[in-house]
């Protein structure tokens, strides 16, 4: 491993991209400190320390602690994201849309409607805010006329600023920018939650021995992810021979792998995304709004079965989506391909049925672990910063990024001929 990492800071492509992509990290970590003008940085942080609630250490969770900072970055990415999720659903819904999405120019123009969606949502979101910061005591240091338009520039700005970086890291850097983003909000919030489980233990409001057996199993759910993140189940595929130009090629035999969880942390990330949306409406004070969030508040049966539904649901809709079973039969006929037992008008049929045998146990999972922050802290009274820490979408996260992450910079070296991360094997020396 150690190995590993001085070969891949000796290639100067690679130290460039990994560089590029941390540079990008810490303008946006940076930018989470960074108040909105107006607002009294001070006077905001005794509030959130004095009237804390698991609906603001959840949107805060998120963020990075830009939300209780009231960054300009707190909206952070998750409008993208939201707006993303509204566009995907439309073009279930208007063919149109779908078929201008298959296009090359199309999709340029769907991303171009997307940003264009994504300041409408940053907008109304940090309308939200700028009222929600009129609630607390104190806090503005201008009048609210000018604060309010202040503010929604500000957020929005922030806002799309941190899309920008995210795509630019996604071009130049390593990785998935938009789920780095998001990664590197949660690791940011690690050192406030081991602060609270310290200061909890040497309080006497943790139980050690409790605290202990979380972190036996924090240790097991992480193996868990890891191994349904790695599972990959193989559909043969043979193809006979052909004739290609004046070069013949003869049959072959290779596989479709299809993983445990096709759609990895997307299903997650979309569904904490909607679920944030009535919380975060919540805080205008706004009777009926207030009802619903806590209705939906996140340690409450609603919330959880809410958020199931939505994670299972997004898992079959993203696997539909990336791993289309009619093009894949489509793509095998068309190339003279077949699959052992399986007759050919029937491929649709047996790749649907394989997928759906495979993500409904895959979504299932990720809906338990996303849930496990809640028992925990139900079950073991350990406080939301804490619990958040030590399970549910956050590991998910952070797991599914790091991996993904990891196999990119595995097949950078694959392609300088060195040993990667993945599938590390030791060269033999020769041996005369």
């Amino acid at each position: 491993m150690a190995n590993t990492l001085v070969e891949m800071f000796r290639m100067k492509d690679i130290r460039k991209k990994i560089f590029i992509t941390l540079g990008l990290l810490v303008v946006t970590r940076i930018g989470a400190y960074l108040p909105i003008p107006g607002v009294n940085p001070g006077v905001v942080y005794d509030y959130y320390r004095m009237y804390s609630s698991s609906i603001t250490e959840y949107l805060n969770f998120f963020s990075g602690g830009a939300f209780s900072n009231f960054s300009i970055l707190m909206l952070g990415v998750m409008p993208y994201i939201s707006t993303e999720i509204i566009f995907q659903l439309l073009m279930l819904v208007i063919p149109s849309l779908k078929k201008l999405a298959e296009d090359h120019q199309g999709s340029k123009k769907i991303q171009q409607y997307t940003r264009y969606g994504t300041v409408v949502v940053c907008i109304l979101q940090s309308l939200v805010a700028s009222v929600y910061a009129q609630s607390i005591p104190g806090a503005l240091s201008i009048p609210v006329g000018v604060f309010i338009p202040v503010a929604i520039l500000s957020c929005t700005t922030g806002s799309m600023l941190c899309v920008w970086i995210g795509e630019k890291i996604t071009e130049y850097g390593v990785g998935n920018g938009i789920s780095l983003l998001i990664f590197a909000g949660i690791v940011a919030r690690i050192p406030n939650a081991l602060y609270v489980m310290v200061t909890g233990i040497a309080n006497s409001t943790i139980n050690p021995v409790s605290l202990i057996v979380v972190v036996i199993m924090f240790f097991f759910v992480v193996a868990l992810v890891v191994y349904e993140e790695q599972g990959t189940r193989k559909i043969p595929v043979t193809y006979a021979k052909r004739v290609v130009g004046r070069r013949m090629y003869g049959s072959q035999s290779t596989y479709i792998p299809f993983k445990i969880n096709p759609s990895g942390v997307i299903p997650v990330i979309f569904a904490s995304t909607l679920m944030q949306i009535p919380l975060m409406l919540g805080n205008t004070n706004v009777g009926w709004l207030v009802a619903v969030a806590n209705f939906l508040n996140p340690q409450r049966a609603p919330y959880l079965i809410i958020y199931t539904l939505l994670i299972i649901g997004f898992a079959f809709f993203y696997t539909q989506i990336s791993l289309n079973p009619i093009e894949m039969a489509k793509n095998i006929r068309d190339n003279g391909g077949s699959i052992p037992g399986i007759r050919n008008e029937k491929l649709e049929e047996y790749l649907t049925k394989v997928l759906n045998r495979i993500v409904f146990p895959g979504s299932l999972f990720l809906a338990f672990i996303a849930l496990i922050p809640t028992l925990v802290q139900l079950i073991f009274k350990l406080p939301t910063s804490v619990s958040m820490l030590f399970g549910g979408t956050s590991l998910i996260i952070l797991v599914g990024v790091d991996l993904d992450t990891m196999r990119q910079l595995d097949g950078m070296m694959k392609m300088h001929h060195h040993d990667g991360f993945v599938e590390s094997k030791k060269r033999k020396s020769k041996k005369i």
